[in-house]
């Protein structure tokens, strides 16, 4: 019996796993400096949590959610994004009661969603995202959607475009509900299954269908900018108003509406312009989501935030043809030439790596040449062989695999020599 990785996921290899790593430290990075601290919340969740925080109307509730039943009879539900988690721990934990509000924090781990695989998607992902509960002051929606894209920029991306939308407050979404059944419904028959059943769920989702995109009443539809309030249009103004304070290019898309029923006010997507990279731009997602933590049992905590693929980054970076610097050269290779040079190298292995020196030796039982082809394969910075005179002489020749000099070097002052030609 042969066993392959499931459907929708896959292994990430040494090779391939030091650009993620690379990407995220630039992550980490930009969350220490905009002081949005890790938080984690578990992989599985009560189901109710995504049906009420998600909404029942949406695909990932209707659709892709992995949902079982514990031995206890609950219904549990892999997290399908991290939001809803967070903001169950925001509660539960009375992080509204903290002194400096809002609370900002961010997040990067596996989500689950039974979706169909392709390119970049997968049926367990990695999300990388950032959420600020407890302001709705516009200054931190432009925070946020700057912290996102520092985060594409930083990784070295450029062919990118920032579209935003207003979904304006509970008053301007019911008016324009209406104003989209009004429109749809006498041709409702034309658009699928799906968009058949938004029409009275949540209309807004037909904008967002990828099946009927092409639909002329889509295009037709009512803005939802042509509804907004007073108190929503201004919000969204001061929204760009900083986004031009920092200097950030954007573009606004009154059919920008996401996929989470949650989102209110501002919304908005990163995209990839590069040529080549794929039908499906969208690299980033996020928006506000006032109303979401009262809605699962909390006080008012107006909240903001986003999410991003580190698969659908990394696609980006291929397709603009990035090289990340993952060099991460073994420092020396121990060759040996019998069982008593073996124990000394394990013994000197162990000191170098104890001082931060990455050391390798041949496990293998190779002969002199086969392990000094192991040395050029790992790309050692230096090598070191350990025979019976080197232990006669208590001194070793190390050798500079880039410039080919060597130095004759005493046992005891072997690790200073690596320490002092390492940097």
């Amino acid at each position: 019996m042969s066993f392959k990785v499931p459907r929708g996921t896959q292994d990430i290899l040494p090779g391939e796993v030091e650009k993620w790593q690379k990407v995220e430290g630039v992550m980490r990075h930009l969350t220490n400096v905009y002081r949005y601290p890790e938080i984690r919340t578990p992989m599985f969740e009560s189901t109710e949590l995504f049906q009420r925080g998600v909404g029942d109307s949406t695909d990932i509730v209707q659709k892709e959610m992995y949902t079982f039943e514990d031995r206890g009879g609950r219904s549990m539900t892999l997290r399908p994004e991290g939001t809803a988690s967070i903001s169950r721990a925001y509660v539960e934990h009375k992080m509204f009661g903290n002194p400096d509000q809002p609370v900002k924090v961010s997040y990067l781990g596996p989500m689950f969603r039974y979706e169909r695989s392709q390119k970049g998607r997968y049926r367990q992902f990695v999300q990388f995202g950032v959420e600020a509960i407890g302001s709705k002051d516009p200054a931190i929606d432009a925070e946020v959607i700057e912290l996102a894209m520092r985060v594409y920029q930083e990784s070295g991306l450029k062919h990118l475009k920032l579209v935003i939308n207003s979904l304006g407050d509970q008053e301007v979404r019911q008016a324009h509900r209406q104003a989209l059944i009004d429109h749809f419904a006498p041709h409702i028959g034309e658009f699928c299954s799906d968009c058949q059943k938004r029409l009275e769920q949540n209309p807004l989702r037909i904008l967002d269908c990828k099946v009927d995109a092409g639909n002329p009443l889509t295009a037709s539809a009512p803005k939802l900018t042509d509804y907004l309030n007073e108190e929503s249009a201004t919000y969204f103004e001061q929204v760009k108003m900083y986004l031009d304070a920092l200097g950030i290019d954007y573009v606004v898309d009154p059919n920008l509406v996401r996929g989470l029923d949650y989102y209110n006010h501002t919304t908005f997507e990163i995209m990839s312009t590069a040529e080549g990279f794929g039908a499906i731009t969208t690299l980033c997602g996020g928006g506000r989501y006032n109303g979401l933590v009262e809605e699962i049992g909390g006080p008012e905590s107006p909240g903001i935030g986003f999410a991003m693929s580190i698969e659908r980054l990394l696609l980006a970076l291929e397709a603009e043809e990035v090289t990340l610097d993952t060099e991460d050269a073994l420092d020396l290779y121990i060759v040996t030439m019998d069982d008593a040079a073996k124990l000394k190298a394990v013994e000197f292995a162990s000191s170098f790596r104890a001082r931060g020196i990455s050391a390798d030796i041949d496990y293998a039982g190779r002969k002199m040449k086969a392990q000094m082809k192991a040395a050029n394969r790992l790309e050692a910075k230096y090598v070191m062989v350990l025979g019976s005179s080197e232990l006669e002489e208590q001194a070793v020749n190390i050798k500079n695999m880039e410039t080919g000099d060597q130095e004759k070097v005493p046992f005891h002052d072997v690790v200073n020599y690596l320490l002092t030609h390492k940097q």
